[in-house]
């Protein structure tokens, strides 16, 4: 419901890290009072939050009308190569807007179209990037990484810059992707190694499912990858050589006292 009262219920600072500015959403919610459209855009960011592939960002207009100036600001969606808004004003066509357009310049235009209807005359407006979807960021939000005075410029150039800023916002999109945790998978590789020493190929064995054993590693070359396997996970035992005799009891204590 739209705030007709004149007085503000919740306090927006938009100087408050993402993380506050959720906290006032939950204070929405549960308070369920009458919202102007900055409330709004806090509200339309925590209840997107989380849906994979819509980027948020904010959109301000300053329009003047009969001398005086009026701030007016919605919440720019993206999402499946369409543009579209959430928001909330006291005129329908300046609020929400589907998402149909192609391309972010006909979104701006269409509300440069509805304020006309209103005899206003649009002076300056205010494109932001992608907020985060991460409801514990403490980053900011940014309103306005891109300003346009209206009022110096074309319609070509208009175009020009606001698609030219529409590609800054579908890649974070892209970047924010790239980063989160299930993009990554883990890969193993499974190459046979050339090599018939067991030394040599114990790196391309997991180390978690084989276990080596001390006799195993003090034993020689054998003659394939395979019986190298079975010797170390005790399929196949040890032979011992004739040329390598038993030491005496004796002497092993005997050399066991000198290493100490």
């Amino acid at each position: 419901m739209y705030n007709h009262t004149g007085t503000q219920f919740f306090e927006i600072k938009k100087n408050r890290p993402i993380s506050g500015l959720l906290e006032v959403a939950k204070d929405m919610i549960r308070e369920s009072l009458p919202i102007k459209c900055l409330e709004a855009i806090i509200l339309g960011i925590y209840l997107t939050n989380g849906m994979l592939g819509v980027e948020r960002f904010p959109i301000s207009f300053k329009t003047q009308f009969n001398g005086n100036y009026h701030r007016h600001v919605v919440l720019g969606i993206y999402h499946g190569g369409k543009y579209g808004a959430l928001g909330m004003s006291r005129r329908e066509d300046l609020m929400y807007k589907p998402l149909v357009y192609k391309t972010l310049s006909e979104l701006i235009m269409d509300y440069e179209r509805a304020y006309r209807k209103y005899w206003h005359d649009v002076k300056k407006i205010k494109i932001g990037i992608p907020v985060s979807h991460d409801p514990h960021s403490y980053e900011f939000i940014q309103w306005k990484t891109l300003t346009l005075n209206r009022s110096r410029m074309m319609q070509h150039e208009l175009i020009k810059e606001v698609d030219g800023h529409s590609k800054e916002i579908r890649s974070k999109g892209m970047l924010r992707e790239f980063e989160s945790p299930t993009f990554h998978r883990k890969s193993r590789s499974w190459s046979v190694p050339q090599s018939n020493s067991p030394r040599k190929s114990r790196s391309f064995v997991d180390l978690d499912t084989v276990s080596f054993s001390k006799g195993s590693r003090s034993q020689g070359t054998h003659s394939s990858f395979n019986q190298a396997i079975k010797l170390y996970t005790g399929t196949e035992s040890i032979k011992e050589t004739p040329s390598s005799p038993k030491k005496k009891e004796k002497d092993d204590l005997t050399e066991y006292q000198i290493r100490i």
